[in-house]
């Protein structure tokens, strides 16, 4: 190829990376929805999920034939019955359903405190100029680094000279605590990828910090809540660790962890409770992730690629 300048022709030469970029994504690609990858997925997959489906079938089996066999031979003999969900939830067996609404109510407020609290934070740490925000930034997020279990001592301590022990409040401190560093880093790395050029305009036409919070980032950050939001949840729903030590093991306050595991204790050999008690613990977290899954990946991404 040549171009002409001043009636004389130079030689222009075109630039081989683009073309090289091209080729080795294509290659990737081309690697990557082989069939032996499709196989692969397909095979992991079906050893992931294939104890949670016998968990399926082993609670809605009767207790005699899960006393006789195996869950595979429900296909070869058909039989099921919802007793085992009736007993389980009910008082005389493993009364599961007043625990079930504990987990409710420690799981709601321990995700949405910490979301507000963090999503201030970060837009302070994002777009408010003061002394010292990067090194209280690496401090917060060097917080992610400390174990859980080294803190459970001294904040019982804390709880029982305040008088908080055993209730509600000291599990909705605890994760909110704990669950601040990585919302305050997610949130930050999101806000951060917004353009400049729109905070500028904002307060351009006069909006103060409160209102580009809240009518102009809020809504953009969504992706970014919804992926924390279900790390949260999840670590909530199913902690059994925090739960135990602070709040201890009273039916008041106890979470649905707690009562599966006291189950297990005492009804080690009723397989259709302890199947049926698992399952309903299962459905609230498949059914939130499920929910919010396609935000997931995107609020995963946040920060991680410019452009």
């Amino acid at each position: 190829m040549t171009a002409t300048t001043g009636g004389s022709a130079l030689p222009v030469t075109s630039t081989p990376s683009i073309s090289v970029v091209n080729v080795a994504s294509k290659k990737v690609r081309k690697r990557l929805t082989s069939p032996w990858a499709s196989i692969a997925v397909v095979f992991l997959a079906i050893v992931w999920t294939a104890p949670t489906f016998g968990l399926l079938v082993t609670s809605i089996r009767p207790v005699k034939d899960i006393n006789e066999s195996g869950w595979w031979t429900f296909f070869s003999h058909p039989t099921f019955t919802l007793d085992n969900y009736r007993q389980a939830l009910s008082s005389s067996g493993g009364g599961l359903g007043n625990f079930f609404v504990n987990s409710a109510v420690i799981t709601i407020p321990a995700v949405l405190i910490p979301i507000c609290l963090a999503s201030l934070a970060a837009y302070a740490f994002a777009w408010i100029e003061f002394k010292g925000r990067n090194l209280l930034f690496v401090v917060v997020f060097a917080l992610q680094i400390v174990p859980i279990q080294v803190t459970l001592i001294p904040l019982l301590s804390l709880y029982v000279k305040a008088g908080l022990a055993g209730t509600f409040w000291t599990i909705w401190l605890s994760h909110t605590m704990f669950g601040l560093p990585l919302a305050i880093f997610l949130l930050h790395n999101f806000m951060k990828e917004i353009p400049r050029e729109l905070i500028e305009a904002a307060r351009m036409d006069g909006a103060k910090h409160v209102q580009i919070f809240f009518r102009v980032l809020l809504p953009l950050l969504t992706p970014a809540l919804a992926a924390f939001g279900i790390f949260q949840f999840l670590w909530v729903w199913n902690d059994l660790l925090v739960a135990l030590t602070f709040a201890g093991g009273t039916p008041d306050v106890a979470p649905l962890t707690v009562a599966l595991a006291n189950l297990s204790g005492t009804q080690g050999t009723a397989w259709q409770l302890l199947s049926a008690g698992a399952f309903i613990s299962i459905v609230i977290p498949v059914a939130v992730f499920l929910a919010l899954q396609r935000f997931f990946v995107r609020g995963l991404l946040a920060g991680g690629l410019k452009g």
